[in-house]
C-alpha cells in the first residue's frame, strides 16, 4: 500500500492543493537529505533488478510522467532517475508524432519504447497525449477519445501481465506557478532555451486541460495500474514523492542479488594461480 493515495473512479482535480505536501510535514532541507538518502537504496534495487534480468528475469518498472509545461518532469528526470546506474534505464520523450507514427495506430510509437526486462523506462509524456491534447485542441473525435481511455486499459493490462511495473503520475502545478516558472525563463538568458511561445497558447486553455485531465485519470486509475497526483508546486516536494513511489514499487518486487551458475571456492583457486 502506496503512502500516497491513488487516484479514485470519482476524485476530483480541483480538490488536490498543488501547495500542498501529503505525507511529508518537514521542509525543502529534510526532503533534499531524504532523497540523497534514499536514492543510495533505490539504486540498490534498480541494480538487482538489473541483474536479476540477466539470469533470466522478466520483470521491470516503467515510470509514466504526465504534466502541463514547466511541472518538473526534467527535475525528476535529473535529481530522481538520475542517481540510478544509466545502464538500467530506458528514458523516451514523446514530442508531436511524426508521419510515420501517425499512420500507424496511436499505440505503435510507445510499444517500440517500452523497457525491457531489468529496466526502469521513464516516459516523458506518453501514449495519454492521445487522450489530453487530443480532446483538448480536438485532434481525434470523441467518440475516438472514448474508445481509446478502454485500449489503454486493455494495453496497460497486457503490460502488467508480462511483467511490468506501471507508475503512472501526474505532477500538478497550479497556473499562478506556471507562470511564474515561465517568468524565470524569459528573465534568465540560460532558460531562453526552455522557453515556448506555444506554451502561452497552452495557458489559455488551462481549464479545458485541467478537465481532460481529470476525465483520463479518472477513466484509467486501475487497481494494477494506478494514477498518483504530485502536488507539485515545491519541486522538492515532487522529487520526493516520485522517488517513494518507486521505492515502494521496488520494495514491492524484492529482486534479489542472482545466485552464482559456477563453483566460487573453485574459481577462487583458479584466479589465485592464475
Amino acid at each position: 500500500m502506496s503512502t500516497l493515495t491513488p487516484v479514485s473512479v470519482d476524485f476530483e482535480l480541483a480538490s488536490i492543493d498543488p501547495s500542498s505536501t501529503p505525507e511529508f510535514d518537514a521542509d525543502k532541507k529534510d526532503a533534499e537529505k531524504a532523497l540523497e538518502k534514499n536514492g543510495e537504496r533505490l539504486a540498490e534495487l534498480q541494480e538487482r533488478l538489473f541483474a536479476e534480468s540477466k539470469y533470466g528475469g522478466e520483470r521491470r518498472v516503467l515510470l509514466v510522467l504526465q504534466a502541463m509545461d514547466t511541472a518538473g518532469k526534467g527535475g525528476i528526470l535529473r535529481h530522481v532517475i538520475g542517481g540510478v546506474d544509466p545502464q538500467g534505464v530506458q528514458i523516451h520523450a514523446f514530442k508531436a508524432p511524426t508521419e510515420e507514427e501517425k499512420s500507424h495506430d496511436f499505440l505503435w510509437r510507445i510499444r517500440k519504447e517500452l523497457p525491457t526486462a531489468g529496466n526502469i523506462g521513464v516516459f516523458d509524456r506518453s501514449h495519454y497525449e492521445d487522450v489530453l491534447i487530443h480532446r483538448v485542441r480536438g485532434f481525434s473525435t470523441l467518440e475516438t477519445i472514448e474508445e481509446r481511455y478502454g485500449i489503454i486499459q486493455e494495453f496497460e493490462k497486457e503490460l502488467v501481465a508480462q511483467g511490468t511495473t506501471i507508475i503512472k503520475v501526474m505532477l500538478h502545478i497550479s497556473a499562478d506557478e506556471q507562470k511564474e516558472r515561465l517568468a524565470e525563463r524569459l528573465d534568465r538568458d540560460d532558460k531562453h532555451w526552455k522557453y515556448n511561445p506555444g506554451d502561452v497558447d497552452e495557458r489559455l486553455l488551462w481549464g479545458e486541460y485541467q478537465k481532460a485531465y481529470e476525465i483520463a485519470l479518472r477513466r484509467t486509475t486501475t487497481e494494477n495500474a494506478p494514477w498518483y497526483v504530485i502536488p507539485s508546486n515545491h519541486k522538492w516536494y515532487a522529487r520526493w514523492a516520485v522517488q517513494q513511489l518507486l521505492l515502494e514499487a521496488l520494495e514491492g518486487l524484492d529482486p534479489q542479488w542472482p545466485e552464482a551458475d559456477y563453483d566460487v571456492e573453485a574459481e577462487k583457486v583458479r584466479l589465485a594461480n592464475s
